[in-house]
């Protein structure tokens, strides 16, 4: 069994990963690291979905980078040009020299004495467990499983002769040219594939149970496209950056002031977009307020362009039972189908599904508390990165990088090199995400917590937080600095 040693080690390749190791070679170019990936490519999320007309649910010039401008034209891209994006960065910065690939992380041991974690990944072409220890432990990872997308149980659905497949695991043989689809769900998966299965399909139905607020918006920003006649990409891009994270958290804070406003500037975009006549209550009118779940963005109003068209339609009911043909539903309604796509949601799964010791004592991530929305309590030199439920995951997860990187330097400083995350006083938790999504509300018992108050409270404000990861200080009532050979259990238990 391997082992060797790195000041970092990363976990995850995708764009957050990459990012990380971008800002590790640019604030601490001093620093070893290593970035072990599970998969067999870099992109993570951005290379494993590969569904018809895959696309980012944010705009590019705050999903981007913050060192790396934007440049493509579409500022609601596809996945193939984020993909290719984040590929361009890791070769650019030398990342992708650095990752070692089909490395599953599996479990991490922190050790007091030497100030070290150990950790055990599985090499998944060679089958053997591969040892590294590290000083820092920095997991990249997302939050949901990438092997299984979450499909309930249907009944009879064994009975169906077409094909059934989960746009997480979009098979490449596929061809749904001229065939009935019936896509399952009204999530941001659903109406995106919707409008991209309608070019070429005899006709795609949106089964869902309730419906998701739609926001369409341009998929090219002119404000973007003006600016970058004038200036360079590189001195546009941070305009374009801060007004687009502006506009955002002005249209979330509205949101939750305003619900009922909200509702009807959402209501009107949907109507004039939609055919004379359309029963919009049923279809587009949610039960609950504009982000209790996120909003789902359509470039264009492509969705509601399909649907105009005759070449999609929207059904609101639910499923009775699968037929041989199609799909029976609780109205008595039966919609035939030579394909059914399950665009029913995700499974979360907290640290890549790594699990974790501290001096023997074992983790329960139900159990800690999240500081600053980067770490864990009682849990020593891990960060992780969890982005914003209401903004782009980049702007997060380059904030993190940028602290953790503020963190090594501190650590160098001041001749220390424990951080540990306190628990707050009292009492109070809260889930860790804010969202009433489905596959947040299964998921909430497994992962960690917050508090009542900063620096143990998600805010999910990105300028709030510019001032608090980018300049706010370091050593604060949340987290205890030490050296080698501290016992850190006291911590955990606390």
């Amino acid at each position: 069994m391997a082992s060797d040693h790195v000041d970092v080690l990363i976990v995850g390749a995708g764009l957050s990963g990459v990012g990380a190791a971008c800002h590790l070679q640019r604030s601490c170019p001093g620093r070893t690291y290593a970035v072990l990936e599970a998969r067999d490519a870099i992109g993570g999320t951005w290379d494993l979905f590969r569904y018809p007309g895959v696309r980012s649910d944010s705009d590019m010039f705050t999903l981007g980078y913050s060192f790396k401008p934007w440049t493509n034209p579409k500022a609601i891209a596809d996945g193939d040009a984020i993909r290719d994006y984040v590929r361009e960065t890791a070769r650019e910065y030398g990342v992708d020299a650095h990752i070692r690939f089909r490395h599953r992380v599996v479990r991490a041991a922190w050790d007091s004495t030497t100030a070290r974690w150990t950790v055990h990944a599985h090499r998944e072409d060679t089958a053997e467990t591969v040892e590294l220890t590290c000083a820092f432990l920095y997991v990249c990872s997302g939050y949901y499983r990438y092997d299984e997308g979450y499909t309930p149980a249907f009944p009879g659905v064994d009975r169906f002769a077409g094909r059934l497949v989960h746009p997480q695991h979009w098979p490449s043989d596929l061809d749904h040219g001229g065939k009935r689809v019936v896509v399952i769900g009204s999530g941001a998966t659903a109406v995106t594939l919707v409008p991209a299965v309608a070019e070429r399909a005899a006709h795609v139905t949106m089964l869902q149970r309730s419906p998701t607020y739609i926001l369409p918006l341009p998929s090219r920003d002119r404000f973007a496209d003006a600016l970058r006649r004038r200036l360079s990409a590189r001195a546009a891009y941070p305009v374009v950056r801060w007004k687009n994270v502006l506009l955002t958290s002005a249209s979330y804070q509205f949101s939750r002031r305003a619900p009922g406003l909200m509702k009807r500037l959402l209501r009107r975009a949907a109507r004039r977009r939609l055919p004379v006549g359309y029963d919009l209550d049923r279809h587009f009118a949610p039960r609950y307020d504009p982000w209790d779940q996120r909003l789902c963005i359509v470039p264009d109003g492509d969705l509601f362009t399909a649907v105009q068209a005759g070449r999609a339609s929207v059904v609101t009911d639910t499923v009775d039972t699968f037929t041989e043909h199609g799909v029976r539903l609780a109205s008595g309604a039966e919609l035939p189908a030579d394909v059914v796509v399950t665009a029913t949601g995700l499974n979360l799964l907290a640290l890549g599904g790594m699990t974790l010791t501290v001096d023997g004592a074992a983790v329960d991530l139900a159990g800690t508390v999240a500081y600053k929305g980067m770490m864990l309590s009682g849990v020593p030199n891990l960060a992780m990165t969890i982005g914003y439920t209401n903004a782009s995951w980049t702007l997060k997860a380059d904030l993190v990088a940028t602290y953790v990187c503020r963190l090594l330097r501190h650590l160098d400083r001041t001749g220390q090199q424990i951080v540990t995350p306190l628990p707050p006083p009292g009492e109070d938790r809260v889930p860790l995400i804010d969202l009433q999504a489905g596959y947040v509300l299964r998921s909430l018992d497994a992962l960690p917590k917050q508090g009542a108050s900063a620096p143990w409270r998600l805010y999910q404000n990105y300028p709030r937080d510019v001032l608090l990861m980018r300049h706010g200080r370091l050593a604060d009532s949340g987290v205890r600095f030490s050296r080698a050979g501290s016992q850190e259990r006291s911590a955990l238990r606390a």
